[in-house]
């Protein structure tokens, strides 16, 4: 475990979360903010393969691509010594699969608005070119106070990217992946919808609709098998819901929603009754025209009239007209009536209908004062709930209920979630305590520190500063930097000494050497004494200081320079350069470029006893970033 490690000189791991395929993921504390964020690191025995690190950089291209709230946001992205990672905002809460498992299934109405925030996150990143692929309620994070965050584009890929490399046909979770996606095929935004259709039927019903003893038998029935009724399951689930999850699980891509937002807005009209009404068959007994039929006494069957003679039907005809047509006006009248009172009864609904609709607004990141103006604008209420966030600065919304662009009613109420930010603690005051007292006392706190040692007359391992200074709020997880005396003693001057004598008297001096440096002289007189060290003579140091002596030796013969270009960064770096003489590496130069100097290049001197052209090597970090040849003359 790795636990402790600073990553960045900002990032320090305090627990770890988990594990995936390539990568471990552990929670970390910004040292700068004091804020939680998760830490993923690529494992190292993939540090070298290609189709590891190609998938790992794709995450982090990906992500950098896309800022929104129902998707883990990526905060950074770098690498220290032999580790890549990328700092992710952290999500205190469970896995939709651990809810799924806790409660069996979950209520239709839940299970609706999680799968309208994960189509939320979909649509984002379908905008912005990205498929996820691997949709699953492992990948589903639901924060404490019930936010819901889409993680973990591992194996996105960008819509441009039409091949498919190794290992990338069925990478996505097999029992939530779409029959393209199964078969080997290339995949479009539609398989995301698919793998939305699987979660969504595992939310409504405690199981996934495909199982089998193998990955690929459940592959093959994504491919040609028909999931289960979901009423055999849970009954309770209304027709249309099971009817959007039904279209969502086409095998056909064309056949499903061809986009998240289409499939968001379905579900909220199955939820809300409003789906499209089907076409009515034709009224029973409807028949067309034909012969009449009469009864054995003349009647027309259809009339009831008696079929006379010719003159008797005329008489009776047009006496029987006559009365058929004598109140046909006041059934005219009656009907203009009846028509005119359903339109104006229709026009007063449609203007009192536009008159008190409104439209839930996107409120969620919007300062508390910008969301109550929009809310008002809008004609809507605002109820407030506050909860303490880790990322998210006090006075600024984190969720809503409704979801954006949700219908409503003027006077109706958005309740939205409130950020207190992060909880905090009163630093204590640690002034004159022991090292290890001021620890446990700032961990009683929920804090950690960041120790600094200096040369000081107060007694050793005691806390002389400390900032924040005591009683200064600091959010839960701070880092307090305080600075402890590290007792003093005068650094001796040890120049002109050999390196047994110097080290000798500063071992009496409780400084101890740890660096050693040489100088090429001409003058054979001083070859193997001290012509430089630090800390300076004459000045205070910490006890136990570490000292770095510089002896002469002899001049070599041949010389050269190289100036050598060093990769931009802004963290320490190690350089070392070193001249290959018959296959044996000779250092030329071992040194640290700090954090603060933007150095690209170098100027190093090369010396030698052979004569001729030899190969010189550059190593940054440790790794070699150079080889080249070079002339010595």
């Amino acid at each position: 475990m790795m636990k402790g490690m600073v990553f960045a000189e900002r990032y320090k791991l305090v627990d770890f979360i988990g594990e995936g395929g390539m990568s471990l993921v552990y929670r970390a504390v910004d040292i700068r903010t004091g804020h939680s964020v998760a830490v993923k690191i690529l494992k190292s025995e993939y540090n070298s393969d290609s189709e590891f690190l190609e998938r790992f950089q794709r995450e982090a291209h990906a992500a950098s691509l896309m800022s929104h709230h129902n998707i883990v946001n990526l905060l950074d992205v770098g690498a220290e010594g032999e580790y890549r990672y990328l700092v992710l905002e952290y999500v205190s809460g469970n896995t939709l699969k651990q809810i799924i498992r806790q409660k069996g299934c979950l209520s239709t109405n839940t299970a609706i608005q999680i799968t309208i925030r994960i189509l939320s996150a979909l649509q984002h990143a379908h905008d912005n070119g990205i498929i996820h692929r691997d949709i699953k309620p492992q990948n589903i994070l639901v924060h404490s106070d019930g936010h819901v965050k889409v993680a973990d584009f591992g194996i996105a890929r960008m819509t441009s990217a039409l091949t498919i490399s190794k290992g990338d046909t069925v990478v996505g979770s097999v029992h939530y992946s779409s029959p393209e996606q199964a078969s080997g095929a290339v995949v479009d935004s539609t398989s995301d919808i698919y793998s939305t259709g699987v979660v969504l039927y595992e939310m409504l019903t405690g199981h996934v609709p495909f199982t089998g003893d193998t990955p690929v038998a459940v592959a093959m029935q994504h491919i040609k098998a028909v999931p289960p009724p979901i009423s055999d399951y849970n009954p309770d689930v209304p027709p249309a819901i099971v009817g959007v999850v039904m279209r969502a699980l086409e095998k056909s891509p064309r056949k499903r929603y061809q986009s998240a937002r289409e499939m968001a807005e379905a579900l909220a009209k199955a939820r809300d009754g409003k789906e499209e009404p089907l076409t009515l068959p034709l009224a029973a007994g409807t028949c067309g025209p034909g012969k009449a039929k009469t009864t054995p006494n003349g009647q027309d069957k259809r009339t009831g009239e008696s079929r006379g003679t010719g003159a008797q039907t005329g008489r009776a005809g047009t006496s029987r007209s006559q009365a058929r047509h004598r109140p046909a006006w006041w059934l005219t009248v009656l009907l203009v009536v009846a028509v005119l009172g359903v339109l104006a009864l229709g026009i007063i609904q449609i203007y009192n209908q536009v008159a008190t609709s409104a439209v839930a607004p996107e409120l969620v990141d919007l300062p508390l004062e910008e969301a109550q103006n929009l809310a008002r604008r809008a004609g809507l209420n605002l109820q407030k709930t506050e909860i303490n966030h880790d990322t998210i600065p006090a006075g600024v919304v984190i969720s809503q209920i409704p979801e954006p662009d949700t219908p409503m009613v003027k006077g109706d109420s958005v309740v939205i979630t409130l950020s207190l930010g992060p909880l905090t603690s009163l630093a204590p005051n640690l002034l004159g305590m022991p090292l290890e007292e001021a620890s446990a006392k700032l961990k009683e706190k929920g804090l950690g520190m960041v120790v600094f040692k200096i040369a000081s007359s107060e007694p050793l391992d005691r806390v002389i500063s400390q900032n924040p200074q005591a009683g200064q709020p600091c959010p839960l997880g701070t880092e307090v930097e305080i600075t402890i005396s590290g007792g003093s003693t005068m650094v001796p001057d040890v120049s002109g000494m050999t390196y047994d004598e110097a080290a000798a008297l500063l071992q009496e001096n409780r400084i101890t050497v740890s660096k050693l440096e040489y100088v090429e002289v001409e003058d054979q007189k001083i070859i193997g004494q001290v012509v430089a060290q630090s800390p300076t003579a004459g000045t205070l140091a910490i006890l136990g200081a570490q000292a770095t002596l510089t002896l002469a030796k002899k001049s070599k013969a041949y010389h050269s320079q190289v100036n050598v270009s060093l990769p931009a960064s802004a963290q320490s770096r190690s350089i070392r350069v070193a001249l290959v003489e018959d296959g044996k590496e000779v250092e030329q130069l071992s040194s640290v470029v700090p954090a603060s100097q933007t150095v690209t290049s170098l100027l190093v001197p090369l010396s030698s006893d052979l004569e001729g052209t030899l190969v010189y090597r550059v190593y940054v970090n440790d790794m070699l970033w150079d080889e080249s040849e070079v002339q010595l003359q």
